[in-house]
This record gives structure tokens, sequence and C-alpha cells, in this order.
């Protein structure tokens, strides 16, 4: 094996277990560009600690997640801290209007979007979108 190979092999495999973890990533600049350049579906939260429509969707989404592990399983999840990155760049870049958006990614597309909404209903209608996506 040339040097380049395993180099190459080893810093994949350091990747790996971060993209396909269960549990949420915390969002840092270039985590979801190498997510979606992956080939994987990512969905974004915006959240901030304060906010209790966050908390409502985020007791939504673990009720759904627990019932239906393909979404863990197929769909990488990014907490993006509002407080820290609601007026960055990458925020502005995706018309965020507000804390408690949530969005998916595939590619270059982007596959759905709620603000504001905590109905299980629409946000496990996101979440079977993310993951037709994903298996797609």
């Amino acid at each position: 094996m040339k040097r380049r190979d395993f180099i190459a092999a080893g810093g994949a495999t350091l990747l790996l277990p971060a993209a396909l973890s269960a549990e949420p990533v915390e969002y840092k600049p270039g985590v979801v560009t190498d997510a979606l350049g992956a080939g994987r579906t990512v969905f974004l939260d915006f959240k901030a600690s304060w906010c209790t429509t966050c908390a409502a969707q985020e007791k939504v989404l673990k009720r759904l997640k627990a019932e239906n592990p393909d979404y863990e399983a197929n769909i990488t999840f990014v907490n993006i801290d509002w407080d820290t990155y609601g007026r960055s760049s990458f925020a502005q870049r995706l018309n965020i209007p507000r804390r408690s958006t949530l969005v998916v990614l595939k590619g270059d597309t982007e596959v759905g979007r709620l603000v504001a909404e905590t109905r299980e209903d629409r946000i496990k209608a996101l979440l079977d979108a993310a993951l037709n996506a994903a298996t797609a």
C-alpha cells in the first residue's frame, strides 16, 4: 500500500464514526459541507437553549427517531446554536429567518424546511422526505 493511500484510508476511518453517529453533531464551520460532500443527507436544526418552540420540536424529533431508527441510520443530524451561528454567513446563505428552523439538505438541493413548526405530522413528513432523499 502506498503511503498516501494509507493516510487517506486512515483519515476516512476517523471521520466514519462521527458521520454515522446516532447523536446529533454540533455545528462548526465545515461540518455540513463535509457531510454533504460525502453524499449524506443533512438535517439542520437551528435552535437556542432558551427557545420553547425549539424544545417542543426536540421532544417530537426524539420521539419520532425512537419510533424509526432508520432516520438516525441514514440522516446526519446537525444542531446549530442560534445564539452563536444565527447571524453567520452560513445561516444567511440558507435564508434562515429565526431559531426553531429545520432544514434538510442533500447535495446542492434543499429537500424541505419548517419554521417554528411543532406539529408531529409536519415534522414526521420532513423526516420522511429526508429519509427518502437519503435512501434514493
